[in-house]
């Protein structure tokens, strides 16, 4: 019996050597329930590993100026070049850990003179006073890694440089995410900028006739301050839009590594396509957000972790040998009778070290328990992200609809109201309610169309770039 248990061991060793012993545990990337479609999408199916994501989703927005923009990200911005950096430095760390799997071989020289000491313990008569001690040698040595813990730290090394690159991935996304979510803002400015300027102009001609009327003896004094304020506000109104411009402006210049002092976007009055979303798109698409798949990866790492933090509990086994040649005069250093060498097999075996082993096993499987957890709760707001992006895409499309009809209808009464007010059938009461009724509307539509167009840019983050296939582009 006693026989058999130690050829069961030797087999198992034999076993490790060969095809490759491991103490991590079995990997199963963490699973969490995934709805069969979005509340907000009824019409939305599983997913199609087939489909491919746009490398550049921005262009279904339709602006040219913003796909110029879009290609400077990825060249000049500084947060893009650290998560490059970082990725850099995660392959360096793989290529540092496989070096464990190969053989380390050294070169060594050792030319000395010595002097000892005359009252050496158990120095001879006849032994010199001064002496040599030339070596030139080498060693080689190798870890067989029987408990697998050297390709635990490979494998914890590649899932953290694929992480690594995911996140390479994310930190690109979110900053042309983030550029096309401050563009869509920017011309939505311009387009109130347009609209103030139009109203301005508007109210320039409204005060004129105002005080036409005031000296013929027909308005009052009312009336031309009514006039008069109208106008001051709206140009007030249009400084402070200016200056709101100037600063999303310089957050663009920024994103693009430019220095805000040497960047200038000329004002456009541009409507953003708004692109139809196709039927049936995935809801698994979420497993292609560069975000979710880092947490995965980061999983995989701790759970390769675990494995290395359980192989410090069996002995290190370290196969070596070293030779040279070592003589007391540098002259016939290389010779048969100044040759040495040594090999054999060494092994370590802590037996106490007052549980810091069992510490570090403790400290890997709660890191793989965060990586987990951090892993569903990202997923969980992937699915938010989604599902808000839809609802506002839908709700305030509706809106938008709606103000525009009634910013329509608005300036069809603003100019009854100024028609009759011209007739003396109306107060210009009548008519600065009308005005301002009218602007207030018409400035709600195109910041309903603005935030409708970042809401698509956020869906669009949402899902990872966007959702690839052909999807027809429809004015919004």
């Amino acid at each position: 019996m006693a026989r058999r248990g130690v050829g069961s061991v030797a087999f198992a060793a034999l076993a490790c050597v060969v095809g490759g012993c491991s103490m991590a545990p079995a990997y199963h990337p963490p699973t969490l329930p995934a709805p069969a479609h979005f509340k907000e999408d009824a019409t939305w199916k599983a997913a199609d590993p087939a489909i491919a994501l746009p490398a550049q989703w921005w262009t279904l927005l339709g602006d040219p100026q913003l796909d110029k923009l879009e290609e400077r990200v990825a060249t000049g911005n500084p947060t893009l070049a650290i998560a490059l950096a970082r990725y850099d430095r995660a392959r360096a760390e793989l290529r540092e850990a496989k070096s464990g799997l190969m053989p380390q071989i050294g070169l060594s020289t050792n030319l000395t003179s010595n002097r000892q000491s005359e009252h050496r313990p158990l120095r001879g008569s006849n032994q010199p006073d001064f002496y040599g001690a030339d070596t030139v040698g080498g060693a080689i040595s190798f870890d067989p890694d029987l408990w697998g813990r050297v390709r635990g730290s490979v494998a914890a090394g590649k899932a953290e440089m694929e992480a690594s690159g995911d996140m390479l991935a994310a930190a690109r996304l979110s900053l042309q995410a983030q550029l096309a979510f401050d563009y869509v803002r920017l011309r939505g400015q311009d387009r109130q900028l347009t609209l103030l300027a139009q109203s301005v102009d508007g109210f320039r001609q409204a005060d004129a006739l105002v005080e036409r009327r005031f000296r013929g003896g027909i308005a009052s004094g009312v009336d031309t301050a009514r006039a008069g304020s109208l106008l001051e506000g709206a140009r007030a109104e249009v400084e402070e839009l200016r200056s709101a411009r100037a600063l999303t402006e310089h957050a663009i210049a920024s994103l693009t590594g430019t220095p805000a002092s040497d960047f200038t976007l000329a004002p456009a009055d541009t409507r953003f396509r708004i692109a139809a979303i196709p039927p049936g798109l995935p809801s698994t698409l979420l497993e292609r957000r560069p975000d979710v798949a880092a947490a995965e990866r980061e999983v995989a790492a701790a759970n390769a972790g675990i494995g290395v933090a359980k192989a410090a509990f069996f002995p290190s086994i370290m196969l070596g040998g070293a030779g040279g040649f070592q003589s007391t005069a540098l002259a016939g250093l290389i010779s048969a009778p100044n040759l040495f060498w040594s090999i054999g097999p060494g092994a370590i075996l802590n037996l106490f070290e007052g549980g810091r082993r069992h510490a570090r096993l403790a400290e890997a499987n709660a890191n793989w328990a965060e990586a987990t957890a951090r892993y569903r709760a990202l997923v969980l707001q992937a699915f938010q992200d989604v599902e808000d992006q839809l609802a506002l895409l839908d709700r305030l499309g509706a809106a938008q609809r709606n103000e525009d009809k009634a910013a329509d209808d608005a300036e069809q009464a603003q100019r009854i109201a100024l028609n009759r007010y011209v007739k003396g059938a109306a107060t210009y009461l009548d008519v600065v309610t009308a005005q301002t009724t009218a602007l207030t509307l018409r400035q709600q539509a195109i910041s309903l169309e603005t935030r409708r167009g970042q809401a698509q840019v956020g869906l669009m983050r949402a899902l990872g770039g966007g959702w690839g296939g052909a999807a027809k582009n429809i004015a919004g």
